[in-house]
């Protein structure tokens, strides 16, 4: 009888902590209370990263990526096995919502580490080479919008993405690390990586669009399955 008292004090401490909500890091807010948006959304950015198994959201920090690979001005680049770090500590700088509409920007710093294959042009240089990579960016500010329609379950309205898009700038730097270029020719690895962390603005724009489109599919992918499973009511006010 004991055990049983306990337990029931246990669910009524949960219920009345989270109100038994589905995700109870959640604070619902009013569109207009940017203060509140903001806040919630900057509460929520380590616990999602984490992952979350109650919404069978898997981890995001580290994100696991299979492949990246590309065709374009001139440079083949296959990206295997790569892991990124450091999503967990993103900053929300700002987050805006009308109606089903919302806008957000972070900043954030990571690591991707994993194995290359490079071939072709690296803007003016000739590159290539295969082996292991790390690309380490620092303040990168992505502007993600996304437009939201509704469905129906059970009595309940949730969210459903219909687009999104997103566009980025960094702020701080990028530098590029790739072992065993040109089989190991040390003097012309040199000469490829002072050039590259030299003009890593326009290195890392030819090298950024997959690398940021398969980041950005997988960001997507996981907090699909946070509207996909919280209903509207549990994530705003009005």
């Amino acid at each position: 009888m004991k055990t049983l008292f306990f337990l029931f004090t246990c669910f009524s401490v949960y219920i009345c902590a989270y109100g038994g909500n589905t995700a109870p890091f959640i604070t619902p807010c009013r569109q207009s209370d940017s203060s509140c948006l903001k806040t919630t959304a900057q509460k929520a950015v380590p616990v999602l990263a984490a992952g979350y198994a109650d919404l069978q959201m898997i981890s995001m920090d580290p994100m696991h990526i299979s492949r990246i690979k590309s065709n374009q001005a001139g440079l083949q680049m296959d990206f295997k096995n790569s892991v990124v770090k450091g999503l967990r500590k993103c900053i929300v700088l700002d987050l805006t919502r009308k109606d089903n509409k919302i806008k957000i920007k972070t900043k954030c710093s990571a690591v991707l580490i994993g194995d290359y294959k490079l071939n072709g042009k690296l803007l003016i240089m000739p590159i290539e080479g295969s082996g292991k990579y790390k690309i380490k960016i620092t303040d990168i500010i992505v502007d993600f919008s996304f437009e939201m329609g509704e469905r129906r379950s059970a009595g309940d309205v949730y969210w459903v993405f219909q687009n999104w898009r997103y566009n980025q700038q960094v702020d701080g730097n990028v530098r590029f690390h790739f072992q065993n270029l040109f089989n190991g020719n040390k003097e012309l690895s040199d000469s490829i990586h002072e050039f590259a962390n030299s003009n890593w603005k326009d290195i890392f724009n030819e090298l950024s669009q997959p690398i940021m489109d398969a980041v950005m599919k997988k960001i997507v992918a996981e907090i699909r399955k946070l509207f996909d499973k919280v209903p509207l009511k549990e994530l705003v006010l009005d």
